[in-house]
């Protein structure tokens, strides 16, 4: 076994199936020491995208999820009281720059809005982080980047990227992907069969087209592989499909009802 295929065995890559070209665009923007921002649907593949580029380029990767309570401390750090003395502590984009890991910052645009100010020297060519309590500037090493997330459906006035933010990133667009790409990543993610796999996908196909009803979201490719490992377990496909993605979409019974009519119309009324 060579060398090569020994590294492969012990640094598997998260499994990602490329839409257009945007592996290379990542790829060009982390050995550039540009920040990235990943715009697209829930469930479309973002957060998976960032774990295969991470491992393709053999960096570490420090996560955060962003949520209505994140703030700027929360990322940064902040003084801790132990043992009778106080400590100071990093928070994971102050440990992502002093390691020079990928930071991935999954729906930003949920955080508060101190967070992106807190940003905004690592995102240009400064590429630093102020530490106004301990008085430090973190100069981010070369194997550092930046990457955040953001879905647009969900951007309003509240809940937006100021220009002053956006534009320090390099950006990147991503939908579901085309038809035969999502039958792929439903096989090889789901364990399925093709024509299984074919079904499921058709069927989101229609979900997304649907205008009459009031969905939040639409049948992601995320919710599509959860159907497809219920089915490979032996569960029946319409159970499957009401408990991955119908159930998931809407908590209305006569949505649900009614969605579960273009899933017997796709699948067929077994199970």
């Amino acid at each position: 076994m060579t060398v090569t295929e020994l590294y492969a065995r012990a640094n598997p890559l998260p499994y990602y199936a490329e839409q257009a070209g945007e592996c290379e665009v990542f790829d060009q923007a982390w050995r550039a020491q540009l920040p990235l921002l990943i715009k697209g649907p829930t469930g479309c593949g973002k957060t998976r995208f960032v774990e295969h580029m991470a491992a393709r380029l053999g960096r570490p990767l420090i996560t955060v999820s962003c949520h209505d309570d994140l703030g700027a401390a929360d990322l940064v750090g902040r003084f801790l009281i132990g043992q009778g003395e106080t400590v100071w502590s990093d928070g994971p984009l102050a440990r992502a720059v002093r390691t020079g890991a990928i930071c991935y910052l999954d729906e930003v645009v949920e955080a508060r809005k101190d967070t992106t100010v807190v940003l905004h020297p690592l995102a240009d060519d400064r590429r630093c982080l102020p530490i106004e309590r301990t008085g430090e500037q973190l100069i981010a090493p070369p194997g550092f980047m930046l990457v955040m997330s953001y879905n647009p459906g969900y951007q309003n006035l509240l809940k937006g990227l100021k220009p002053s933010t956006r534009q320090r990133f390099v950006a990147i667009d991503l939908g579901y992907p085309p038809a035969d790409t999502e039958r792929h990543i439903v096989m090889n993610e789901g364990c399925i069969d093709a024509l299984q796999a074919a079904q499921l996908v058709a069927l989101a196909q229609a979900l997304r087209r649907l205008t009459e009803h009031d969905l939040e979201e639409t049948a992601s490719t995320r919710l599509l592989v959860s159907a497809a490992r219920l089915m490979a377990g032996g569960l029946a496909p319409l159970r499957a499909c009401r408990g991955a993605i119908v159930n998931a979409l809407t908590d209305d019974p006569g949505t649900a009802e009614a969605l579960m009519e273009v899933v017997r119309a796709i699948l067929g009324d077994e199970g």
